[in-house]
């Protein structure tokens, strides 16, 4: 009898056509391009555990020298040179448009909350925008919603303001010559660098602590939108739980995920 041939499917063409993955297929594709880079395979793997070890002789060091070693607007230096440099510009496009869905997250919830703040107007659209403490802002700025919402009932608000989702263009400097293009998580590790030594040990151990509260904004869209697709893409994240001994670049790569995930939920409803 002859034998039935067997299918060989390409993992990146059934990623690419999951019905469940809520963005954009563009986006997607640009994802999966992102993480198929020839840096992702061959090099992240030494930068993730040189980074690793890095970070955590700095913060051992710090604890004896415990001073800023670094000035916040030389990180916003270097970080910026490194990603004109080094980094592919579709990498730099998503790390860009990250600060802005992020921003339009916490925006939607000041504005259907009672949350007694402002709304945030961190959305960068250049490299430049990067500079001017652009990383710390974008961690107070989740901190600062949880505190203003403290003790005031979130329920569901009618009408829901579903306005101002939108992304801006966005300039990665395409034109610009690199040296290397290396892809957004390879990149995340060395910067994860100059950010270590830059920030003192308890502003690090806020930045990264910032990404445990992503089910809690899960859940606050959820109610909020009287909505549980919110909820299904919680990572157990819990905020209660202390600890800065984490992947960092491969906790801010979830949690730019989960944050695109929720942003393209949003505009769905609207």
């Amino acid at each position: 009898m002859p034998q039935v041939g067997l299918s060989d499917p390409s993992m990146w063409d059934a990623i690419s056509a999951d019905p469940s993955i809520p963005l954009d297929r563009a986006l997607v594709r640009k994802i999966l391009d992102d993480q198929r880079r020839l840096s992702r395979r061959w090099l992240y793997p030494i930068a993730r555990v040189l980074s690793r070890v890095i970070v955590a002789l700095v913060s051992i060091v710090k604890r004896v020298l415990p001073f800023r070693w670094m000035s916040l607007g030389t990180m916003d230096v270097l970080c910026v040179w490194f990603l004109r440099r080094f980094v592919h510009p579709d990498a730099v496009e998503l790390l860009i448009r990250h600060f802005v869905v992020e921003t339009n997250l916490v925006n939607f919830l000041i504005r259907n909350t009672p949350a007694a703040m402002e709304p945030v107007t961190l959305r960068p659209v250049t490299l430049a925008g990067l500079g001017d403490h652009a990383v710390v802002e974008h961690d107070v700025n989740v901190y600062d919603v949880f505190i203003a919402l403290d003790g005031v009932p979130v329920t569901r608000r009618e009408p829901l303001d579903l306005q101002r989702l939108d992304i801006p263009s966005i300039d990665p400097e395409r034109g610009r010559r690199r040296l290397l293009r290396l892809d957004i998580q390879t990149a995340l590790c060395f910067m994860n660098i100059p950010f270590s030594m830059a920030l003192t040990l308890e502003e690090y151990r806020r930045a990264i602590h910032s990404i445990r509260f992503d089910d809690s904004l899960l859940e606050l869209l959820a109610v909020v939108c009287d909505d549980d697709t919110f909820r299904h893409w919680k990572t157990g994240a819990l905020s209660l739980r202390m600890d800065s001994n984490v992947d960092v670049p491969q906790a801010v790569y979830l949690h730019a995920l989960v944050c695109e995930y929720a942003h393209a939920r949003l505009v769905e409803l609207a």
